[in-house]
């Protein structure tokens, strides 16, 4: 099947901006063009594409041919560059999945370094975005994941935690040192359910089975925040939480007993060749704020 990238065009755009009066402003049509274009573009593929709502959503048939016209539009642009031909005032979009840390200590000077690209940043713990990938949701993924089947690896280096809270709740709750009991009943910060970091560090620190009372953040500077205000204690990643150790703010649990999550830049490799400027951008700024082996 053919699609007209009109059709296309008109799905990307109700997708990202939320609606059909919005995906009309954008693509410089009336809201009924839109509207007969996903009607058709519907009637060919035989099944619904967008939820309609506010705003409205993409059914799993319509994000994957919304993911479709992106990667088209990728390969365009790299074909245009090869060629040295004109380029077109359109920008590509690009989704990637990736782990919130990331894109809080490093990855926006990756983005920097590319302005004719327009970024989908779909967040998820770096050891479940390969999932993304898996599926056909992303073009690209920060991973954990050593090896993708149809997938270039890029190894990045690692990013560094350190088990971190405040020196009044250090005090209240590790006076006596990091030991089974303590762990089991302080406080502990976790990002969300898939965060296993501190589960991991108290693994390692001889508390495998240690379920202690947990806040949930979702957020990587209020993660910081809340330790620094002595809710808790949780991995912060080395970069957010440099300053506030140096100023006594947080204090590490165990000084000696850093983690290191080695992260790796997954990239489709039907798209590999049109995602290099993309590939180089991310290893450079990678390697030059992650711990390298």
């Amino acid at each position: 099947m053919q699609f007209d990238p009109h059709h296309l065009a008109a799905l990307s755009g109700v997708l990202r901006h939320g609606s059909f009066d919005a995906a009309a402003n954008a693509l410089h049509v009336t809201p009924s063009a839109i509207s007969q274009r996903i009607k058709v573009l519907e009637e060919r593929v035989g099944s619904t594409l967008i939820n309609r709502g506010t705003p409205c959503t993409g059914t799993p048939h319509g994000l994957r041919i919304a993911k479709h016209a992106e990667d088209i539009g990728l390969l365009e642009n790299a074909l245009t560059r090869d060629l040295q031909l004109e380029a077109s005032d359109a920008q590509r979009h690009l989704r990637i999945a990736i782990n919130a840390d990331s894109l809080a200590t490093w990855f926006v000077q990756t983005m920097v370094q590319l302005p004719d690209i327009l970024f989908d940043l779909e967040l998820d713990d770096q050891d479940h975005s390969a999932d993304w990938l898996k599926r056909g949701a992303v073009s690209a993924a920060i991973t954990s994941t050593p090896s993708i089947p149809g997938c270039d690896a890029y190894p990045l280096g690692a990013i560094r935690y350190v088990a971190t809270t405040s020196p009044e709740f250090h005090n209240r709750w590790f006076s006596e040192g990091i030991t089974q009991d303590s762990l089991n009943t302080a406080p502990c910060l976790v990002f969300d359910t898939k965060d296993g970091l501190q589960r991991d560090w108290m693994a390692a620190q001889g508390a495998p089975r240690a379920t202690p009372p947990s806040h949930y953040l979702p957020s990587t500077h209020a993660f910081v925040d809340a330790a620094v205000a002595g809710l808790g204690w949780g991995m912060n990643p080395e970069p957010l939480v440099r300053r506030a150790l140096r100023r006594g703010r947080l204090v590490p649990l165990n000084d000696r007993a850093t983690w290191d999550v080695p992260l790796v830049w997954q990239v489709s490799r039907v798209l590999a060749p049109a995602l290099k400027p993309v590939t180089e951008a991310v290893v450079q700024s990678a390697r030059a704020a992650l711990v390298q082996p």
